[in-house]
Order: C-alpha cells, then structure tokens, then sequence
C-alpha cells in the first residue's frame, strides 16, 4: 500500500474512532463525570485532558466573593469548553465546595437570592456552560438551601441547561426530599468517612461497603430512582499512624501507584514511615463501577487529576467496565 493510501485509512480510521466515541457516549446512559480543577482548566494542555472517556466535566470551584460578586474573568476557559462540546463533553461550573463558606448563609436569604442566581444564569450563558452544579455541603445548607434550588431551577431550565448537586450522608437530614426532587441527578459522594480531620479514626474513607450502605439510603429510604443517581469515588487515599497521636496524610492515585509498585493491586499499604495509606485499587474500583452499572447511573470521580497514567488509569479502567457488556 503506497504512502497516500495508508495516510487516507489512517485518517478514515480516525474519523470513525472519534465517531464510535461520540455515538456510545450518546446511546449508553451511564455517566462518567469528573471533577476538574477550573484554575487546571484555564491553563490546560486540551490534548492532555480525557474528554474521550468522560460525559460530564465540573469545574471546581466557581464562587464569589462574600459579598456576591463573580469578580472573576473565566474566558480563559472558552478554548477548554468548546474542546469539551467537540467531544460531545458538558461542562458544568460547581459552586461551593467542601468546607465552610458562610458567606452562602447571606446569598440564599430571600432579599439576595434572586440576583445571586440570575448572576450564575448570565454567567451560564455567557460562557456556553451546560448548567450549575450545586455542591453546598453541611454547615452551609441552611433553611434557604430548597428555595435556592427551586430558584436555580426554575431559571435554569428555560434555558435546557442542567442543575445537579453534589450528596452525602453525612448530612441526609438537611436535604428535603423536594430539593433533590428539582436536580436532574445527583453525585452520591462515597467516600471522606474519615480523614485527616478525624486522625483518632484510622481505617479506609471509601470502601465498596460504604458505597453500598450509601446508595441503599438514598435509593431505598429516600426514592431517588437509578437514572438520577451516580455513585461517587475517589481518585486518592489517606495515611494514618503509625500512632494515633500522629498527623495524617493524603495521596492521590497517581502519587501512590508510581511511588509504591504494585499498589494498584491493593486498597492500603504500609508507608516506610509507618504510616498506613488508604485507597480504591484496581478490583475495588471494578467493583464500585458493575455496582454502579446495577444500581446507579454512572460514576462521579473526585477528581480527575488525581489519576495515575497509562496501564495504571483509573479512569481508563471505569470506561472499559462501564462499556463492556
């Protein structure tokens, strides 16, 4: 085969590659959807970023200042944001975050809930993003967190642009069945059942045990059906000990797989300092994905960067189990 012949079926090839991907993720329902840092986005190396084996892309995080102005530029975003519509990718902006933001207290309230969310509307359309991702977490979800999320909604909607929020049963009391009833799914965070914050509490954050135990409240206690649920899962572990007095540590995935050989075969490992590190191998992260397959409707990644390369890829290995018959 002469050269121009080869560089046409190489190209064909090519073509039909890129369709095939863009055609399963529209045929398959199952979500995959990582977490992504919006200050990595604006700077990203587009040819680097996974977009082929992701559905959803959130951008963590994008919040005002505490007096409720978005003071920050974000067109450094658009080149990552079309790149992510080529690939049939949507990209939602997620608000909050963990941790405590009080100044949420005041922009829920009923005299400033109205312009904060035609802010994150006009912010929305201005930049092409597909909707907002809520993720206010404990202390900050307030009595005014369900009045947010009909607003949000309502206004959003119109528009065909999503709403979901990031859950966890840590604070299931504080979510009433209506607010989660406005979100078009929801990423069940499964893991941070302990950390460095709690260094008394030694042991795994994420085990498929948890995962099960939490999507059994949310689907069997609270009714919230297997399309409008993903199963969240961590791409990093934490370190405790070796007494309990000692502070702990955090990894993510990549950093623990190429500073310790063979620890994509195991969920923990003894660290030369004695501490134990904590985290989602190979086999477990198969496991949470067939459950989510079962009981879900896709996998959430905290966070994408967290990913190790190559043979080792989580992410690599979600989307062959996702896809697999």
């Amino acid at each position: 085969m002469g050269t121009t012949k080869k560089l046409v079926v190489f190209i064909l090839a090519l073509v039909l590659s890129l369709q095939v991907q863009g055609q399963r993720k529209k045929q398959s329902d199952f979500r995959i959807i990582g977490y992504y840092s919006l200050k990595a986005a604006m700077t990203a190396d587009l040819k680097t970023v996974p977009f082929d084996k992701l559905t959803h892309i959130n951008l963590s995080f994008l919040n005002p200042d505490t007096l409720g102005n978005f003071n920050q530029d974000l067109s450094a975003l658009i080149p990552f944001i079309k790149a992510a519509h080529k690939h049939h990718v949507k990209v939602l902006p997620s608000i909050a975050g963990g941790g405590k933001h009080e100044y949420y207290h005041k922009l829920l309230k009923d005299e400033n809930r109205a312009r904060f969310i035609n802010d994150l509307l006009l912010i929305t359309l201005k930049y092409d993003f597909d909707g907002i991702d809520v993720d206010i977490e404990g202390s900050d979800i307030d009595e005014n967190y369900e009045n947010f999320v009909l607003g949000l909604t309502n206004v959003l909607k119109p528009h065909k642009k999503l709403v979901t929020a990031a859950i966890a049963i840590f604070y299931k009391d504080q979510l009433s069945d209506r607010a989660l009833a406005q979100y078009d799914f929801m990423t069940l965070m499964s893991y941070d059942h302990t950390g460095p914050w709690k260094p008394s509490k030694p042991g795994p954050h994420s085990t498929y045990e948890h995962a099960l135990a939490d999507l059994n409240y949310f689907r069997t206690e609270r009714n919230i059906p297997k399309e409008k649920i993903v199963l969240g899962v961590g791409f990093y572990g934490y370190g405790f000990g070796p007494e309990l007095t000692s502070p702990a540590s955090s990894m993510n995935y990549g950093q623990i797989v190429n500073t310790f050989p063979g620890a994509e075969k195991a969920d923990q490992m003894t660290m030369p300092d004695g501490k134990m590190m904590y985290y989602n191998g190979e086999a477990t992260m198969r496991k949470k994905t067939l459950l989510a397959k079962e009981n879900a409707s896709g996998i959430m990644i905290w966070q994408i960067l967290g990913d190790a390369a190559g043979k080792f890829s989580l992410l690599n290995l979600i989307n062959k189990v996702a896809y697999s018959k």
